[in-house]
């Protein structure tokens, strides 16, 4: 990330690298359990290896992933503990949204009934 911008762009910017389904499923994983081998992480999502190697490579250029090689293997973890408190705050706005929803759509559905 570029320093010099103006943090909204900028947070814009790391949300585009949050912005797909199997990379936010990547880092429930590795909220889950503090670290996971790439192996895992094939077997677990059912991805192709090189589908998931970019996207492994688009959180590690976001810096929310970091990866350690031991021999022929290589495993992942979040790179800061603050990528699991985002995914936990996304939940819980999704989950008062949704929440929302359901009492607006049920209310109109009263109306319509009375």
């Amino acid at each position: 990330m570029h320093t010099g911008r103006p943090l909204n762009e900028v947070k814009a910017d790391l949300f585009k690298g949050l912005a797909h389904p199997v990379r936010i499923r990547v880092l429930e994983l590795l909220a889950e359990q503090d670290e996971r081998t790439v192996a895992e992480l094939l077997e677990i999502t059912g991805m192709e290896a090189s589908h998931l190697s970019q996207h492994l490579r688009v959180l590690r250029g976001y810096d929310l992933v970091r990866s350690e090689r031991r021999a022929s293997t290589v495993a992942y973890r979040l790179a800061h503990p603050s990528v699991a408190a985002l995914l936990a705050a996304a939940r819980t706005l999704l989950h008062d949204v949704l929440r929302a929803h359901e009492e607006v759509t049920s209310s109109l559905g009263a109306g319509e009934r009375a």
